[in-house]
């Protein structure tokens, strides 16, 4: 398991290089009316000095869309992949934005301290037990009227594209990474009290609002 997890960590940190321009070439200019979307969702911006977790963070785009929206916000990346961090570190000229390496199934954080935590297109990467234990670990560090936001892809309706869709997931996720994005809400209302769905203006992502009261 450990030697599974090393060689990820490395497959991410030569990724971080080439991440954004694939990212790019992915979202077909959607990237940034996304990244909107997910934080207007968030809802905090009669909310002072809130404090926004982005697990998963990868080269930290989001947590940044986040830090610069709200300006009084403490914003936090959190990736296991240095190299992800160190690209999004590059990024943060204003330098406001804290960036942790670390495990999201083990959050060095206290219980209830984010206003909101939010993962990006992340979570089907993480294996079953992990993933459940992320989960777990975000509603665990949210306050008790905070959100966790979750952005997965919609599953495409073309046949073509979404055949080419399910080859991304088997290379870049998990064996079950297919049944979890096709499961919707369902395996959040295991773990949240009140779970929400809705999608964003290009109808290519979903966004799973979730609380824990």
């Amino acid at each position: 398991m450990a030697k599974l997890r090393t060689g990820r960590q490395k497959y991410y940190n030569i990724f971080a290089h080439f991440y954004d321009l694939f990212i790019k070439m992915h979202s077909h200019n959607y990237g940034e009316e996304t990244r909107k979307f997910l934080v207007d969702s968030a809802q905090l911006e009669k909310k002072r000095h809130p404090r926004v977790l982005d697990i998963c963070s990868g080269t930290g785009s989001v947590v940044l869309a986040f830090s610069r929206s709200l300006p009084d916000s403490t914003a936090v990346g959190y990736d296991f992949a240095l190299g992800m961090l160190y690209k999004a570190k590059e990024k943060d000229l204003a330098g406001k934005t804290q960036f942790i390496n670390g495990d999201a199934a083990r959050l060095p954080f206290a219980d209830d301290c984010f206003d909101v935590v939010c993962c990006s297109h992340a979570l089907y990467e993480l294996k079953n037990q992990v993933r459940t234990e992320a989960l777990l670990e975000m509603r665990r560090v949210v306050k008790p009227d905070g959100r966790v936001l979750i952005m997965e892809h919609e599953v495409p309706k073309k046949r073509l594209i979404k055949m080419l869709f399910y080859v991304r997931m088997l290379s870049m996720g998990p064996a079950d990474s297919r049944e979890f994005v096709k499961q919707g809400t369902a395996p959040f209302e295991k773990i949240f009290t009140h779970v929400s769905l809705s999608h964003t203006p290009s109808g290519k992502s979903k966004l799973i609002s979730c609380r824990k009261q």
